[in-house]
This record gives structure tokens, C-alpha cells and sequence, in this order.
């Protein structure tokens, strides 16, 4: 599992194989989806969520942001790393754990100012999401040259995010709507590289790879419905 380069791609075996990689890929994402959701519930009704929340309320938001970023990259390059299923799967619920514990602030703020927030920014992400990846799994069109651009796109967007917190300035909608394109990106990439380069054993690091697109988009999905109230 730590060297995929090393193993004949999903894409190159038997049509029942890739079928069932796909569909295992996608189960998976389903069941971080809903370890998410089952970790946001306990963070509310236990009262985290609200502390959580007014800890960081006095802090920049946008290192919130660049911690989301960060956590999501590493949390992938430990998937890949990992030489057993049980490292995998640690890396995963690394991933979910961390993404639950920063979006509870924010979720916890668009809960008690702008109801009807998260359930928009969650239909919204759903749906790009499937639309997205029908896309990236259908069209003949090679998406491996998004690498580059996300790759830089990713590094400008934390250094506007550094330099945000560093001089007191407001990335506002339109970043937003940036990093909203950003993320369609990345799904767009990231589905194809699952399906184009994974091998068949790589199940979950590349749900982790599509968990990780889909919350970077929820997020700013989220953050552009709430500044639109």
C-alpha cells in the first residue's frame, strides 16, 4: 500500500474489478461522511461545539482555514505511507477527527446566526460533488494537467491566508468563490486520479483523497452562504 506506483492502476483491470474498487472507494467516503456527521452531533449535544467555538472566536478564522489545509494534506501523505490496513484506516479517522473538530466552530456559528446555513452549503456540496465526479469519470478529457495548477493554486491560497493573519486583512466573497473553483478542481482531479492511477488496494486512501475535496468545498460553500445572510 505504501508504494502504489508499484501496482497495476484500477483502470487497467477487469470491468468487475474496477466496478467494485469504485464502489468500495465510494462506500468508504459515505462512511467518513457519516462519522463526521455522528462526531458533529456528539460536539453539539455535549456542549463542545459551543466551547470549541468560544475559544477560537477571539482568533482569525483564517487559521482555521490554513489548518484545515494542512491537516488534509498530511493526513493523505500518511495514508500513502501507511504499510498495513490498520495504518490506513488510522489515517482516515485522523483526517475525519481533525476536519470535525475545525468545522465544529464555524458549524456552531452558522447554527445560531444563520439557520438554514449548513443544510444549503451540504445539498449544495452533495450535489457538485456527484456532478463533478459523473464528470471526471465519464468524459475522455485527461484532468492530469489540474496537478500543477492546484498545486500552486494551493500554495497561493495559503500564503494569502498567512499574509491575511500576519497584516489584519479580510479575504472576503471573493475568495471565496476562488477557493469554491479550487475545490471543483480538485474533485474533478482527484476522481480521476483515483480511477486512473490508484491501484485496486488503495481504497482508502483514495476515499481520504475525495473526503478531503468534498470538505474543502463544503467549507466554502458553507462560508459564501453564510456571508450572503
Amino acid at each position: 500500500m505504501s508504494d502504489m506506483t508499484a501496482h497495476r492502476p484500477v483502470a487497467e483491470a477487469a470491468p468487475d474489478v474496477r466496478s467494485n474498487f469504485m464502489r468500495s472507494v465510494y462506500a468508504h467516503l459515505i462512511g467518513g461522511i457519516a462519522a463526521f456527521v455522528g462526531l458533529q452531533l456528539f460536539l453539539f449535544d455535549s456542549g463542545w461545539a459551543e466551547t470549541i467555538h468560544n475559544i477560537v472566536i477571539g482568533t482569525n478564522w483564517l487559521l482555521i482555514l490554513g489548518g484545515f489545509m494542512i491537516v488534509s494534506w498530511l493526513a493523505t501523505h500518511l495514508s500513502h505511507r501507511a504499510t498495513t490496513t490498520g495504518g490506513a484506516y488510522g489515517a482516515y479517522g485522523l483526517l475525519v477527527l481533525a476536519n470535525a473538530l475545525l468545522f465544529a466552530a464555524p458549524l456552531y456559528q452558522a447554527n445560531a446566526f444563520v439557520p438554514g446555513a449548513i443544510s444549503t452549503a451540504a445539498w449544495i456540496s452533495i450535489g457538485a460533488f456527484i456532478g463533478l465526479s459523473a464528470i471526471a469519470l465519464t468524459t475522455s478529457k485527461d484532468f492530469s494537467f489540474m496537478r500543477g495548477i492546484l498545486m500552486w493554486g494551493g500554495v497561493i491560497a495559503l500564503c494569502l491566508i498567512v499574509g491575511s493573519v500576519i497584516f489584519g486583512a479580510t479575504l472576503g466573497t471573493w475568495f471565496s468563490v476562488a477557493m469554491i473553483a479550487f475545490a471543483g478542481g480538485a474533485i474533478l482531479y482527484d476522481t480521476q486520479k483515483v480511477y486512473r492511477t490508484f491501484p485496486p488496494e488503495a481504497v482508502v486512501p483514495a476515499a481520504m483523497h475525495l473526503f478531503s475535496s468534498l470538505a474543502l468545498l463544503f467549507w466554502y460553500v458553507l462560508r459564501l452562504v453564510m456571508a450572503r445572510e
